[in-house]
């Protein structure tokens, strides 16, 4: 079922290793993030849980005889399988009995509610979690400098962008789903309006079937794109909605935002905790981002232009394309991102450690006045790190907005967004 147009993705050798060693493979991420087309890439024969035509007979299937839904040349997708959450015990069940890797591929685009499903799965499926394209899947950027590369010592960089301000404005407001890519650009600046007003209408209330009020869904997803970015508090959240809701109590704002959560929007950036030469207090709420900054954009109604009319608001929402990118490129070496924030006022945007112990730290700027700043910034926190009980970092990077890479005098790298890669 191989696809001729399939642009390739980061995470194509995760899914691969994943399916050559485990029965079954569950990927999950947000709607229109490209699970599916990924999946038909390698898949052999497909069912299709919302397919208009058969999505009535297919739920009557399930709830009688699912296995006959699981017949069909291997591997074999399930697409959107929490249509019909009994099909995750009567995979689990078949790759047991057939014993071999390789049999299925499910994907889905919510958790479904707690306590569904009979087994976790635990032995027979492998997760992969799947975002929107990076600048580097959708071919803006030309992955000269590979953060692989910098984790196993290979420094000395030297590189352009050919991503101007310009175009970094119009790939955060156009978003990463693969749809939009490469659209005529008026049509794929309106797919991240669609985008969004699908989940405040209708995929928000889906997840449980429990009706949420558009208008507070929409009010909440505008105070999270207002302080992208940012730890904001939850309070602060709640302030906002109830400036325009007077009603609303901050159990319902919570929901919600746990219902975003499930439906892969929002993927807030949790906070790092290493060990320090001293007893500095470390702040541990996490950063809001949403899986894609063009969610942001579309909640905020602004284009390219207006998000570079408020150049002070530019700058969070390139922080949240980094944060999207960085994440999808960690992820393919085995790592996690967070964010560093103490009390002395010492802050690292994002945190790149991997499952070895290696880390490395990056600061997002978006123009050639801040490198100093954020270089000096980067040295202080490599400083305050106890080397006696963690590594020194692999590298330190100040990733930009600008044109050129290459090795400060310092060791610090200054690596364009234009050039980065896994």
């Amino acid at each position: 079922m191989n696809n001729s147009n399939y642009l390739p993705r980061v995470c194509d050798t995760e899914f691969r290793q994943a399916l050559a060693t485990m029965g079954a493979v569950l990927i999950e991420g947000a709607k229109w993030c490209g699970k599916t087309s990924t999946a038909l890439h390698i898949a052999k024969s497909a069912l299709f849980m919302q397919d208009p035509d058969n999505a009535h007979s297919y739920q009557q299937m399930a709830d009688t005889k699912p296995s006959l839904l699981l017949k069909g040349e291997n591997p074999r997708l399930i697409d959107e399988w929490q249509m019909s959450p009994v099909l995750w015990d009567a995979v689990r069940f078949e790759v047991d009995k057939r014993g071999k890797p390789g049999q299925f591929i499910l994907t889905g685009s919510a958790i479904p509610a707690y306590n569904v499903t009979a087994h976790t799965g635990t032995g027979r499926f492998a997760r992969m979690l799947m975002r929107p394209m990076s600048l580097y899947e959708s071919k803006e950027s030309n992955g000269t400098v590979s953060l692989a590369d910098l984790f196993n010592g290979k420094h000395d960089i030297e590189s352009v962008s050919d991503l101007d301000i310009e175009h970094i404005a119009f790939a955060i407001c156009r978003g990463g789903f693969p749809a939009s890519v490469n659209k005529p650009d008026k049509t794929a600046l309106r797919m991240s309006v669609d985008y969004v007003e699908a989940i405040i209408n209708q995929d928000i209330s889906r997840i449980d079937g429990v009706e949420k009020n558009p208008g507070r869904v929409r009010l909440l997803l505008r105070s999270l794109a207002r302080n992208i970015a940012t730890q904001a508090s939850a309070q602060t959240l709640l302030n906002d909605v109830e400036a325009t809701e007077a009603n609303i109590s901050d159990k319902t704002v919570s929901t919600y935002y746990n219902a975003l959560r499930r439906i892969f929007v929002v993927e807030p950036l949790p906070a790092w905790s290493p060990s320090l030469r001293s007893k500095t207090a470390i702040r541990t709420s996490p950063k809001h981002h949403f899986v894609d900054p063009s969610i942001a954009t579309a909640v905020m109604r602004i284009n390219p232009e207006g998000a570079l009319n408020d150049f002070k608001y530019f700058g969070f929402l390139f922080e949240a394309l980094c944060a999207r990118d960085i994440r999808v490129y960690a992820q393919h070496n085995d790592g996690e991102v967070f964010h560093y924030r103490d009390k002395s006022g010492l802050e690292t945007d994002f945190i790149v450690q991997l499952r070895d112990g290696r880390w490395g730290a990056i600061e997002v700027k978006l123009g050639n006045k801040q490198i100093e700043e954020a270089a000096k910034n980067l040295l202080k926190l490599k400083e305050k790190i106890d080397t006696g009980k963690m590594r020194e970092p692999s590298f330190l990077m100040v990733l930009t907005g600008g044109q050129f890479a290459y090795r400060r005098k310092d060791g610090a790298l200054v690596v364009p967004a234009g050039c980065l890669k896994h």
